[in-house]
């Protein structure tokens, strides 16, 4: 239950943060659509741990094996498994947290809803299960090409770049291990971080993203509005605890006058002067730039002493041993890019079944 997503592109994603193997059944993709391993590596090699002094030093290489959908360099309209094996795996470090809730985990609530939980990394709540979606993402850009996503670091705490989302590119994203594409403000992120993972702490902040080229008519009104399903995707993967689309809450504090995005005929083609609508307009894309913003909390594991309580409802203190990221967001760039390409290349397919283009 629940690990599935999509409708007409479906993707299951299975496996533990400590288990065999983690992946993704991807079922719905089109035939004839090319794809190799070594550009859903590109993907993963992006996401994996161990890639930086700002992560987690959990060494994965996190090799993808296609087990079955594509052949010769193409996909096959069958269902298109991906098997990514956990190679670095020390589940004794996690022994001390058997009958120990961790603060602001799942453990809690696994073990109240189950009565059975992975203390092992959090098991099926770790973020390790994401790979599936970032190797499941791969396939879904090549589907919706000309569709281009970037998403970078816009925020670590209170260190924020002014980014124009129109402009940014990936070179200058992936240049800057914190994945900011402002040099000066990603140094000052990495000391922060760097500084926090000393003190036994962690920070979080915000990624933003844009999907460029995104025809007009994606999404559905009422419940399945395209910024709807953008966020439950991004409501969905673990410590985010926000989302806006457009100007979000920054548009609380305009008038409608200065909020309205006015229309133009731009040599036969309907656009907009301004993009406060975040490229959606009525649940639907308008074909301007799609414009999201994604709130990471600090990662809830961290070295400071913490009240908790254990399995028998006795109050007890943790001080959380481990391999862990102090700040989760660099690695969570090319996450956000795998959901918000799986959500578009869902209701291209939705939007072709429908309208017949």
């Amino acid at each position: 239950m629940g690990n599935t997503f999509g409708k007409l592109f479906r993707v299951t994603t299975f496996g533990e943060s400590h288990g065999g193997a983690v992946g993704a059944i991807v079922d719905g993709c089109p035939p004839r659509i090319a794809i190799s391993q070594s550009e859903v590596q590109v993907e993963l090699d992006r996401r994996r741990p161990g890639q930086s002094s700002v992560t987690t030093p959990r060494d994965e290489t996190d090799a993808v094996h296609i087990l079955s959908g594509i052949f010769e360099g193409q996909t096959l309209g069958t269902p298109i498994a991906l098997l990514v094996h956990n190679k670095d795996q020390q589940p004794q470090a996690y022994d001390h947290l058997k009958d120990v809730f961790r603060p602001s985990h799942a453990d809690f609530t696994y073990q109240q809803k189950y009565g059975i939980r992975d203390h092992r990394g959090g098991g099926r709540s770790s973020a390790r299960e994401t790979v599936g979606r970032v190797a499941a993402g791969a396939i879904a850009r090549k589907l919706i090409q000309p569709v281009e996503i970037v998403a970078w670091v816009r925020r670590i705490h209170d260190l924020e770049a002014a980014v124009d989302p129109a402009r940014v590119t990936r070179e200058e994203v992936e240049a800057q291990i914190v994945r900011c594409p402002d040099p000066v403000v990603a140094r000052k992120m990495v000391e922060k971080i760097h500084a926090l993972k000393e003190a036994g702490d962690s920070v979080g902040g915000v990624i933003e993203a844009v999907a460029r080229n995104v025809p007009v008519g994606l999404g559905e009104p009422v419940f399945d509005r395209l910024e709807a399903e953008l966020a439950k995707a991004m409501l969905s993967l673990p410590a985010v605890k926000g989302f806006e689309v457009g100007s979000g809450f920054g548009g609380t504090y305009l008038t409608g006058s200065q909020h309205n995005d006015p229309f133009y005929n731009d040599g036969g083609t309907v656009r907009t002067r301004s993009n406060h609508s975040g490229g959606v307009q009525g649940g639907i894309s308008n074909g301007e730039d799609v414009v999201i913003r994604v709130a990471f909390k600090p990662t809830a594991t961290i070295a400071k002493k913490q009240d908790t309580v254990d399995a028998k409802g006795q109050d007890t203190e943790l001080a959380a041993r481990g391999r862990h990221d102090p700040c989760v967001l660099p690695r969570a760039v090319p996450i956000v890019e795998a959901m918000m390409a799986l959500v578009l290349a869902d209701h291209l397919l939705r939007w072709k079944a429908q309208c017949g283009s």
